[in-house]
């Protein structure tokens, strides 16, 4: 024994199927059903009443409204239908058209009894998969797990359930193989993985739950309308105020995976340009050296807790990018935790020199993150206080010093912010008139106008979007386009068109020594000058780059129950120049341009094996099979890497070999295809123009 003993990977073996078989072993104590508080059945009532009266659409909680609650518990419970058996589902259709009547009269038991039995599924798959890691797989079969099964059948039987929970293993296993690690540290991570589901389903408490189906509630209204728990609400308190010190990203929890829903401007993430709305969180770590920590199946907290941290320190994060397929390798993003300010969200420009049609253009490029104000130096009455229309008038004087023939307003992953910033940013361009209707939920509408009857640069100008530009962004680059004030480009922006209110609960239900959570509401929406909404549709760019984008699940419309694009009467308003013969003859020479530019080329071949790939829905089983399919990815990505150097007179990398380039950001920065793109088209904008343009700051 001590011999064998003295074998290190043997010994460690012994001790992991030792912690394996003391969790089986141990008699899993039947943990205590939750139930509802006190307060929560008045509390269901009153957000009942509220979200009648005071949402936009005033839906009536009806029977439609119930099945949806119903389906929208169930998915949020168990997306991929892992958990629940198609018994179950059927024993949940008495409640099918009850929801709404139980919501109104207070009575959770239903919703309550649901997640009960869901607690206890998930504590039956956690002991199958510890159960079943004591076994190695074969790697040589041939077999295939499908890791999307939104639209699949519930599993019929538990034999069923457990060959479905199988497969998921030993996809897991494989992942991990084919990312070094050898049986027993699948083992390990494996049984921490599901040690950890089973901590997180235990610590589920009775505000959990009761948020978690008043959120399914809620959001049969519309995506945006929330119920925070105390808790949330805290936590969604230190994000608003931008002052906390971590990586400046919003997070949820999708399906056993930590989840980026929002990148916020001036942040480390946003800075570092590597992370994205979508992308999914699954490890880390520590310091330049520290290990990862697998996260897949924590809590929200928990992962907040990690990633969270001291000012100038190190975190990295293993990403599985949005659109990876399951099998590639994970993204590892290096970051230094700071405070998110509001000057570093603050407007910048930039002078971007280009030649065009035998002709030398400086055109300046203003970089907005997001439309901010420091309200709290401005009721202060600090006359210093900053704003994007302040610090926009600012550089447009600056550009203007400088002699541009153009300016363009980058809005690129630009969500929103403040909506009198906007306006008044729209009013740096236009002479008078008004920007944006707001239609509440009462009917009422409300004009948001220019407050200045001047024109601060009145030269060509071009708008460029994408579709993270959102709310706030969209109104100005809406207002530019009514008002033919400029040319917009870029891809179809976000389409978050509507307004919400936070709403504190203890203004309406009184629970005494109790604090309780708010509700998050749409209130009202935005519409342009044209009548147009900016829900659901966001704006279309007059001159459209390929985009990635539409295929892959960003944007209002791709949200269950957004509300839907409609028209209002247009305003009156005089148009600063008619763009209709312009902006077909701008789309042919950009046409020209992006079929022999090497970049649109790759986003053109980019889009189409994402819109093939997009709908695979199973990933081998074999190991031979899953390195051949990495290896070919692989050498794709080097030999594109490759052509792009190539076109920008850089030597090749070899295999393995990293861009260490410091100026590495700079360049990238530089060589900004779609902004070098939109100058070009502002100068055909310039050349084509017969209106006259005064371009003068004044």
């Amino acid at each position: 024994m001590k011999q064998l003993l003295n074998n290190r990977h043997t010994y460690r073996r012994i001790v992991l199927h030792a912690l394996v078989l003391s969790l089986l072993i141990l008699p899993l104590q039947a943990a205590e059903k939750i139930l509802p508080e006190a307060h929560h059945p008045g509390l269901s009532q009153t957000i009942a009443k509220l979200l009648y009266q005071y949402h936009y659409e005033h839906y009536h909680l009806n029977d439609s409204l119930s099945s949806e609650i119903l389906d929208r518990y169930l998915e949020d419970l168990d997306y991929n239908k892992f958990y629940f058996l198609v018994s179950d589902i059927r024993q949940f259709e008495k409640y099918r058209y009850e929801l709404d009547d139980d919501v109104r009269r207070g009575n959770l038991d239903p919703a309550y009894e649901i997640f009960n039995l869901y607690r206890q599924r998930v504590e039956e798959r956690v002991d199958y998969a510890l159960n079943r890691l004591q076994t190695p797989f074969d790697f040589t079969k041939d077999e295939y797990f499908q890791y999307n099964r939104k639209d699949a059948p519930w599993p019929r039987t538990r034999q069923e359930l457990d060959e479905l929970w199988r497969k998921r293993l030993k996809n897991e296993a494989l992942n991990l193989k084919l990312n070094g690690k050898d049986w027993d540290g699948i083992v390990e991570t494996l049984t921490k993985r599901y040690k950890n589901l089973r901590k997180r389903i235990r610590q589920y408490n009775s505000e959990d739950v009761f948020q978690l189906f008043m959120n399914a509630v809620t959001e049969t209204y519309d995506p945006h309308t929330n119920y925070f728990s105390p808790i949330t609400s805290d936590n969604f308190r230190i994000q608003m105020s931008l002052s906390y010190e971590g990586i400046g990203a919003r997070l949820v929890t999708e399906d056993d995976y930590t989840k980026i829903v929002e990148i916020i401007p001036g942040g480390p993430a946003y800075f570092s340009g590597e992370l994205h709305a979508n992308d999914r969180i699954i490890g880390v770590a520590q310091g330049q050296d520290g290990e990862f920590v697998d996260v897949i199946g924590w809590r929200l907290d928990d992962v907040v807790q990690l990633i969270r941290g001291k000012r100038g320190t190190i975190v990295k994060l293993q990403i599985l990018p949005a659109g990876a397929e399951p099998g590639d390798p994970p993204k590892v993003v290096v970051l230094k935790r700071d405070k998110i300010k509001l000057e570093e969200q603050a407007a910048k420009s930039r002078i971007l020199e280009i030649d065009h049609e035998g002709k030398h253009y400086k055109i300046g490029v203003i970089k907005i993150p997001t439309f901010y104000s420091d309200i709290a130096a401005q009721e202060r009455g600090d006359r210093d206080f900053k704003s994007t229309a302040k610090d926009v008038r600012r550089l447009l004087k600056e550009l203007e010093a400088k002699q541009v023939d153009g300016v363009v307003i980058d809005l690129r992953r630009n969500g929103g912010g403040s909506l009198q910033e906007a306006i008044e940013v729209t009013g740096l361009f236009i002479k008078r008139g008004p920007v944006v209707q707001v239609r509440h939920s009462n009917g009422r509408i409300n004009y948001g106008g220019d407050p200045d009857p001047g024109i601060v640069y009145g030269g060509p100008l071009a708008v460029l979007v994408d579709r993270y530009s959102a709310s706030a962004s969209e109104i100005f680059a809406a207002a530019i386009q009514d008002y033919g004030r400029g040319i917009v480009v870029g891809t179809q922006t976000f389409g978050k068109g509507t307004v919400q209110n936070l709403i504190p609960l203890n203004r309406f239900f009184r629970a005494r020594d109790k604090k309780l959570g708010q509700l998050k509401i749409t209130v009202a929406k935005f519409y342009r000058v044209n009548g147009g909404s900016t829900q659901h549709r966001g704006v279309w760019p007059d001159i459209q780059f390929p985009s990635i984008y539409q295929y892959m699940d960003i944007g209002e419309s791709t949200r269950p129950n957004a509300l839907a694009w409609d028209q209002i009467k247009p305003v009156k308003y005089e148009k600063f120049a008619d763009l209709t013969d312009i902006i077909p003859k701008l789309r042919v020479r950009h046409r020209i341009r992006a079929n022999e530019n090497p970049e649109f080329k790759f986003l053109r071949q980019d889009i189409e094996e994402y819109r093939i790939n997009k709908n695979k829905k199973v990933v081998s089983l074999n190991e031979a099979k899953r390195r051949q399919e990495r290896e070919r990815a692989k050498q794709k990505r080097l030999n594109r890497q490759n052509a792009r150097r190539a076109a920008k007179g850089l030597p090749p990398l070899k295999e393995g070999e990293k861009d260490e380039d410091k100026d590495k950001k700079d360049r990238e920065e530089k060589n900004d295809y779609q902004l070098e793109e939109t100058a070009h088209i502002l100068a055909d904008y310039i050349i084509f123009s017969t209106h006259s343009l005064t371009g003068s700051i004044h």
